[in-house]
């Protein structure tokens, strides 16, 4: 049925966004919950919880930096109008409250009930004797010689603080050896010493005895030995977030590589954004952090416990206590896979999809094995973006170059954080004879693909792998992501113009199957959502769905405003950041917005439009970012093998739909509802395709 017209309205009023910072804190809000969800594993939830933790540092290092920055230096408000000043001012007030459910949650849930499984984090005040000469012994060999106390004078100024490294501020009382009266003093933590410790020789229980000290607290606890004569009053931990994006002026560049070497060497010092102190530090040693770092009382946060939760994290990894964290699971190969040893034959017989980490993504690994080793393989060519230590994918190119294969690599220096673990990558397969490219300097090459040229016969035939996630052996099983492998001979064609054109920069063509960013991407998502208008119009069932990590671009979020006024129906899948408000009378009625977290983290971006019953599916490396469609270069692929396309709609899409446990619903108020209806039989998305790929029967379906 044809809906009614619409009153005219500025689908452009800045009512209709939701600011993207704030958007993100509520993500880190949903993740910190699960830290306090009682129906998770009490390890995972201690998972959770650091996890949040980490995300918070990235977020004041990225986004809160970019912001101070406008600040100093000006820039555009967004589409909801909030100039950085005001973005600033509602990020302090909501992070402050996150931090301090941080350590709520830590102090009051976690630590209790972690004590009550035998795994205890011990403060000075509770070590016996045996553990206290244990820590003494340990302080004076492991930390004593390794410590560089500073005692602030004008022959000692404020030392260099590295970015996120632990700190004290130490306040002390009498004369030092040459008679002059001290004041304060820092003491900077050893780089190269865990900060959790565990005690030797634990006692036994059923499942072990697992007791832990900070290393802040053997610190504390022997502050008085680094300065012999005087006393310590007080000793305070600290820890100061920088700035660490890093700026790279298109102009300006000669040599990629050596740009981002320069900048990674300043990152470590750049401008402090926030200053994390021990919640009892006095006022006067607060005020004076604050001066020294040219920092404000908003940027300040004051904890109760250690000033880096995600250091926590190293319990996780040491107690093995399987009782206390998910079951393990092993990812199932498809069958037509586990019985070829022809990779490349079955390839040819039909196109295959793999659903990480639920089906392995050691397929692709093999893929890339055996053409190393082939000799019928002439060319490999492989973008790179985020990849790992010591990566299997990385090995597989640098034995392909070794026999004599073209080697061809494009790999994003600029992958944040990654930056220096590519630069080395780079080195390596260069050394090893291949041919490696930076991608394009102001554009960051963040698509997934892979493409195997082989000779069969009198012809030459081409192989491709294309995916929603990296190629990084690790968080393929931590990510759900997509991967799409075809011998299609428009696709890979398609691919090979895309490499020609990463590499040569030329024009690449027309492309067949394939949508680019930042060249049809765009575009052709409008004209889709166009479409289901104009199939609504006509009184037809228009329908979308699309699965993104995150929805910011506001031409897309206009049209999606105007689809749901013209009666189509949108449901959108989205992890984190979610401009779009959903939910207003007369402009979003039709749309709804959730977002699914779980024990692996959303990452496949898929796009559904309905077409009048002849619907189109698209996996892509894209999310609908202004980024993303204008600033990096993406691959949007379609998924035409009828059964495959049945089968990630139903799973990827539908499934996620029907999620009543581990699913958010975004509010009109820009706040998240969990979405755990007592009534509904309980139904958690990731729990079923586990059972499905992994279980023992794999019998259960997607329905």
């Amino acid at each position: 049925m044809a809906s009614k017209p619409q009153k005219t309205l500025s689908l452009k009023a800045p009512e209709y966004y939701l600011n993207r910072e704030l958007s993100l804190l509520e993500f880190n809000r949903r993740v910190q919950a699960l830290a306090n969800d009682n129906v998770l594993p009490l390890l995972e939830r201690l998972f959770f919880l650091c996890t949040a933790s980490s995300n918070m540092d990235e977020f004041f290092e990225i986004r809160v930096a970019g912001l101070k920055h406008q600040v100093r230096f000006g820039g555009t408000n967004g589409p909801d109008h909030l100039s950085p000043e005001s973005q600033l001012s509602l990020i302090s007030e909501q992070a402050h409250k996150l931090v301090q459910e941080q350590y709520n949650i830590l102090q009051d849930t976690l630590l209790p009930l972690l004590k009550k499984e035998g795994i205890n984090l011990l403060m000075s005040k509770n070590w016996n004797a045996r553990q206290r000469t244990w820590v003494k012994g340990y302080f004076a060999r492991e930390l004593l010689p390794m410590l560089s106390p500073i005692t602030l004078d004008p022959a000692h100024p404020f030392p260099q603080v590295l970015n996120k490294s632990l700190n004290f501020i130490i306040q002390l009382e009498g004369k030092d050896a040459f008679g002059r009266n001290s004041g304060f003093a820092v003491v900077q933590a050893p780089r190269a010493l865990p900060r959790i410790i565990k005690f030797p020789n634990s006692t036994s229980s059923k499942h072990g005895q697992h007791n832990f000290v900070l290393l802040s607290s053997i610190i504390f606890k022997h502050a008085g030995d680094l300065f012999p004569g005087m006393k310590v009053r007080g000793c305070y931990q600290f820890r100061i977030t920088r700035n660490a994006d890093l700026i790279v002026e298109d102009d300006q560049v000669n040599d990629l590589m050596e740009v981002i070497e320069g900048q990674l060497t300043t990152r470590r010092f750049a401008r402090a954004v926030r200053i994390e102190v021990q919640e009892d530090c006095p006022e006067e040693l607060v005020d004076f952090l604050l001066k020294q770092f040219n920092l404000d009382e908003n940027d300040v946060y004051q904890v109760n416990g250690p000033v880096n939760l995600h250091r926590l994290m190293e319990i996780y990894s040491e107690v093995k206590r399987k009782d206390l964290k998910y079951p393990s699971f092993s990812p199932s190969i498809p069958v037509r896979l586990s019985r070829t040893t022809d990779i490349f034959e079955t390839i040819k017989k039909g196109d295959i999809a793999l659903y990480h980490p639920f089906q392995s993504f050691n397929v692709i690994v093999n893929l890339l094995e055996q053409a190393a080793e082939d000799p019928n393989v002439l060319a490999v060519k492989q973008t790179l973006y985020r990849t790992g230590d010591d990566s299997s994918i990385v090995n597989a190119l640098i034995k392909a170059a070794l026999n004599g294969k073209e080697v061809t690599v494009v790999i994003e220096l600029r992958a944040r954080f990654d930056e220096e673990e590519n630069i080395d990558i780079a080195t390596e397969l260069q050394e090893a004879g291949a041919h490696v490219s930076y991608g394009v300097v102001g554009h960051k090459t963040h698509s997934k693909m892979l493409l195997i040229l082989r000779r069969e016969g009198k012809q030459l035939k081409r192989y491709v792998h294309l995916g929603t996630g990296n190629y990084h052996t690790h968080t393929a099983l931590l990510y759900t992501d997509y991967s799409f492998i075809t011998s299609d001979t428009a696709l890979t064609d398609d691919v090979q113009k895309v490499f020609q054109q990463l590499t040569a920069m030329g024009k690449p063509g027309k492309l067949h199957k394939l949508l680019q960013a930042p060249f049809t991407l765009h575009n052709t998502m409008l004209k889709n959502i166009k479409r289901e208008i104009a199939w609504a119009a006509r009184g037809k069932t228009a329908r979308i769905i699309v699965k993104v990590n995150s929805l910011v671009e506001p031409q897309i979020i206009e049209e999606l405003y105007e689809a749901s006024r013209a009666g189509v129906r949108i449901d959108l899948i989205v992890r984190g950041i979610c401009c779009l408000r959903p939910g207003v009378p007369g402009v979003s009625d039709n749309i709804t917005v959730r977002s699914v977290l779980g024990r692996f983290l959303e990452h496949s971006r898929l796009y559904y439009f309905h077409n009048n019953g002849n619907y189109q599916l698209f996996c892509s490396s894209a999310d609908w970012m202004d980024r993303n469609f204008f600033r990096r270069v993406e691959v949007c692929f379609p998924i035409e093998d009828k059964s495959i396309r049945k089968r990630i709609y139903k799973e990827g899409l539908l499934n996620y739909l029907a999620d009543n446990t581990q699913s958010w619903l975004l509010q009109p108020d820009g706040s998240y509802l969990r979405n755990n209806s007592g009534i509904a039989k309980p139904r958690a998305a990731q729990t079923m395709l586990l059972e499905q790929y992994c279980g023992k029967g794999k019998r259960t379906k997607i329905s």
